[in-house]
Parts: structure tokens; sequence; C-alpha cells
């Protein structure tokens, strides 16, 4: 049985399909998640949610009750269109994983030891290696490859435990790297955990990114398709027309139930709330 982190922690957010995502800017971004891994007690769990996870969300419902209890980012087009439906506008920004999270380590200045777990060995090994080199003053730990049984879990987490790690990257892919944190990932192994996708395979140079403008251009998912075609057809013509059908569908529901579909204003800000735990007070 899953349970409920001793720090809940909900930002500013608008809701997606009725799942509460963080609609900070960049900057106000990495501040707040900056200020979490300081915390010294709990823990936050950070997603990510895009069109194909959303699609994903509405199949699985274990991955949507996991992301129940996630802080969730924005990441992609998709998002800034059900977001734009919904509530008269985009996110203020692209909260990718790809992006946010090697920047965060920038930002980061107090020196962390940040726990590596995902990807094939050999990835694994070279993603660690460039992310020392990117931000030499953290320590990073490559933990395990992604490729284990579920019984390994407990025996991995040991040893995350062991090394007071402060940040844990998780890289299984989604829905598995979401669930499998929400089932097994305790305070005790990490304050800050963040399921990653397929950044590793970023960092380590095994999948090339698009170039600058691509990416300003919001169409980096079409440059990921040219490079991998057979995989990723699926995922994006295919998958495409079904999110956007979700976003409608959503949109009527909420019109035929007399909820506006349209909101200028984000939902208001909830404040960190410590939830007691035993020997201790709130």
């Amino acid at each position: 049985m899953n349970i409920v982190s001793n720090l809940a922690v909900f930002s500013s957010h608008r809701e997606i399909f009725g799942l509460p995502v963080c609609d900070l800017g960049w900057s106000d971004a990495f501040t707040f998640v900056n200020a979490l891994a300081e915390v010294p007690v709990g823990q936050t769990v950070i997603s990510f949610m895009n069109a194909h996870n959303a699609n994903v969300m509405f199949k699985d419902r274990s991955y949507r009750e996991a992301l129940d209890r996630h802080l969730v980012l924005p990441d992609g087009i998709g998002v800034d269109i059900a977001s734009m439906v919904a509530h008269g506008a985009p996110f203020p920004a692209n909260l990718n994983g790809t992006d946010f999270v090697p920047s965060l380590l920038t930002y980061m200045t107090r020196p962390k030891r940040i726990g590596l777990i995902g990807a094939r060995p050999e990835i694994l090994l070279r993603a660690a290696g460039n992310f020392e080199a990117h931000a030499p003053w953290h320590e990073i730990i490559p933990l395990h490859h992604g490729y284990f049984h579920e019984d390994q879990s407990a025996e991995i987490l040991a040893e995350a435990a062991s090394l007071k790690l402060d940040i844990l990257l998780v890289a299984m892919g989604t829905p598995r790297q979401e669930k499998w944190i929400d089932r097994y990932v305790r305070p005790e192994h990490a304050r800050l955990v963040l399921g990653v996708g397929a950044l590793f395979d970023f960092v380590a140079g095994e999948v090339p990114r698009a170039p600058t403008f691509v990416r300003k251009m919001r169409v980096e998912w079409f440059y990921r398709f040219l490079q991998e075609p057979r995989r990723l057809a699926g995922r994006y013509f295919l998958g495409g027309p079904v999110f956007l059908w979700h976003v409608m569908a959503h949109a009527a529901s909420k019109l035929a139930s007399g909820k506006s579909s349209k909101k200028t204003t984000p939902s208001p800000v909830r404040r960190p709330l410590l939830i007691s735990t035993p020997g201790k007070q709130d």
C-alpha cells in the first residue's frame, strides 16, 4: 500500500483532466524545487505530464493515482493545448524533464548527493559522467541500471538509503517509473525524487537533442520522430489525435456539468503542508 509522503507540496497550479499541474515559470520553478530539496524532512516526488503521459493516464488507473500524489510539471505543446482549451492560456513555461533537470542541477549551488537509477548499464555510466562534467560540485552516484526484477527493489533502495541521497533520478519510462517510485521509494531514500523518462539517453549522447531553433519552435517531437520513426509513429500520429479527443471530451463534459471551460486565473496557491509523523509535532 502506498504511503503519502511526509511533505505534501502543492504549488500554484491549474487542472488538466482533473490533475493539478504546476503553472510556475522557469525561475519560480527552480526556486521552488530547490527549496523542496533543502527541506530536511519528508519527500517530494516530481513527475512530468505530456500528451503521451496523459493518454497513458486515461488507461492506467494506478498510474493516475500515483500522479495524484506527485508534484506534476507541464511538458510539451500538448498540455499547452489542453490548458488553452480549459483555462484560456498556455502554461507559463515548458518544464520538460530533458531541459529542466540539467538546468536545475546548475541552479542548485549547494552540493547535493544525487543517485541515478535507470537505462542500460553503459548509458547509466555515461550519463553519470556527463552529469558530473555538467555540475561538478554535485556528487553523482550511478546506483543501478533500469533492467532489474521488481524483487530487487528493496536491495537497490537499501543501498540508496545507506548513501544518504538528497536527490534520486529514476529513468525507467512512463508509467513504470512513476508507479515504481510511488510503490517503493520513501523519504529515507531521497528527499527529492524525479521520474525523468529518457533523460539519461539524452545526457549520455545516445539520443541526439534537436537543434535549439527546433526546440524553440516546440516541434522537437517531430525531430525525435525522424530519428526513431518506427518506435514513435504510434505515439505521435495515433496518440496525438487520441489526446486531442480527450481534450475536447473533457471540455464538453465540463460544459455539460454546468462548469465553465474557460478560466483566466489558475487555482489559488496552496502552501506547503507538513503532515505529522510519529513522535514529531506538526
